[in-house]
């Protein structure tokens, strides 16, 4: 597997945006370049897969997803993705962009922090119409490499405004100061997770008692604080060994803030049910 930041690089379809949509007949790679980069990917941009009919079958971060018309998976920036051996479903979209088109938008969009920890979305058969139109404008403007960016970032915007919404209509709890601090917990965690903060110090920092943060918390995720935070870190370990980034055991741990290399290996069997040197040898 190789890092490759192949989207932004070489195929990019506008010529000011960062960003590139494929459908049977639009957009496709030559085989060639697809071979040259693998099946396997670290993604530097999101990546949504719309299917609207037949099926698919894709892995992000080891873990497998079935998606089958009227379903949409997304991956992060950072996930592990997968690519499938066999031909998506009869008639589908793929999309990409950095994170340079989001910054261009005029509003957040809440599920990209993924806080109900469900990365594939369905559809109401409306919505799912409203979803292909979008995307069908969104073709039609990057078959020009010069078309105006204003305009492909209007759709976008619209775009992932209908995926929003999907992503929260199945939460039944209302979306109130409760999804917001779990919401803030996670980008809390994000951005210090190799400093291994104290549930205290998270629970400062969103200015809620430790009782509260882990009713938050085990609402939205099903896991305590410490577990969210635990499994967080593990999942980067994987990430960080299977896209061979690092060699060693005592490597990784440093890297992730361990300052007791043995205690991080027995807290990734502990999670993982294998030791580190089990998973590198099953990458191998």
């Amino acid at each position: 597997m190789r890092n490759i930041d192949s989207l932004r690089e070489h195929f990019s379809q506008n010529s000011q945006l960062p960003i590139r949509l494929v459908s049977p007949g639009f957009g496709h790679l030559p085989q060639a370049d697809v071979e040259k980069y693998g099946i396997t990917q670290r993604l530097p941009y999101y990546f949504f897969l719309f299917i609207l009919d037949g099926q698919s079958r894709r892995s992000a971060d080891l873990e497998k997803f079935d998606i089958s018309k009227h379903e949409l998976l997304f991956f992060l920036p950072h996930q592990v993705q997968q690519f499938p051996v066999a031909a998506h479903g009869k008639d589908y979209y793929k999309l990409g962009f950095y994170e340079e088109c989001l910054s261009r938008l005029p509003r957040q969009y809440r599920f990209l922090l993924n806080p109900l920890n469900q990365q594939k979305i369905s559809f109401a058969p409306d919505a799912a119409i409203r979803l292909q139109a979008i995307f069908e404008i969104l073709q039609n403007l990057l078959r020009t490499i010069d078309t105006d960016p204003e305009l492909i970032l209007a759709h976008l915007n619209s775009l992932l405004t209908e995926i929003n919404i999907a992503y929260f209509t199945n939460d039944k709890k209302p979306a109130d100061d409760r999804l917001a601090k779990f919401i803030a917990f996670k980008m809390f965690v994000e951005d210090n997770l190799i400093n291994h903060p104290s549930i205290r110090e998270i629970a400062e920092e969103l200015m809620v008692s430790t009782d509260s943060l882990y009713q938050i918390v085990k609402q939205y995720s099903g896991l305590s604080p410490k577990e969210f935070i635990t499994n967080r870190l593990i999942l980067e370990a994987r990430r960080r060994m299977y896209h061979g980034e690092l060699s060693s055991v005592k490597e990784l741990a440093f890297e992730l803030g361990f300052n007791d290399p043995d205690y991080f290996s027995r807290l990734f069997k502990k999670v993982t049910g294998k030791t580190v040197a089990g998973f590198f040898q099953d990458l191998s």
